[in-house]
């Protein structure tokens, strides 16, 4: 099982902090395939409190349940004399080095012997499926 730890904002999101930012595009997707082949998703995120709150209901609503947020498991108690950074095997965040890749290259790094395009195909039956006034307007 392969531990992964999440940023939100400019990652699952556009970064448009403290506001919510417009979901990025084939975030929640990918995050879903994600699970469904057995990986384990923690939110890592600079929020906290109302603004944490909002966040994780935003991806719930979209189909994400992370296992843990902002901690190594959901059971933890925060211990100011233990190292804040969590124990995960990746972590993927808009301040890596060379920044944010995009979804379809972090699936693809994850994933290397699945292709990226099922995915991509099963989002764009999706988007074709709604009308074109609400395609236009992007709702």
């Amino acid at each position: 099982m392969i531990r992964v730890a999440v940023d939100f904002d400019g990652t699952i999101v556009e970064n448009d902090y403290p506001q919510l930012g417009k979901p990025m595009l084939f975030a929640f997707e990918t995050l879903k395939e994600l699970q469904k082949r057995g990986f384990t998703l923690i939110l890592w995120t600079i929020r906290t409190g109302k603004l944490l709150d909002e966040a994780v209901e935003f991806c719930r609503q979209n189909g994400v349940e992370f296992y843990a947020i902002n901690q190594n498991h959901p059971e933890e108690v925060f211990d100011s004399s233990l190292p804040r950074k969590i124990e995960v095997d990746v972590f993927i965040d808009d301040r890596n080095l060379g920044g944010f890749p995009g979804w379809e290259k972090v699936f693809s790094m994850l994933c290397p012997n699945e292709p990226y395009e099922l995915s991509q195909k099963k989002v764009l039956k999706m988007y074709k499926r709604k009308g074109l006034l609400r395609r236009i307007l992007g709702i």
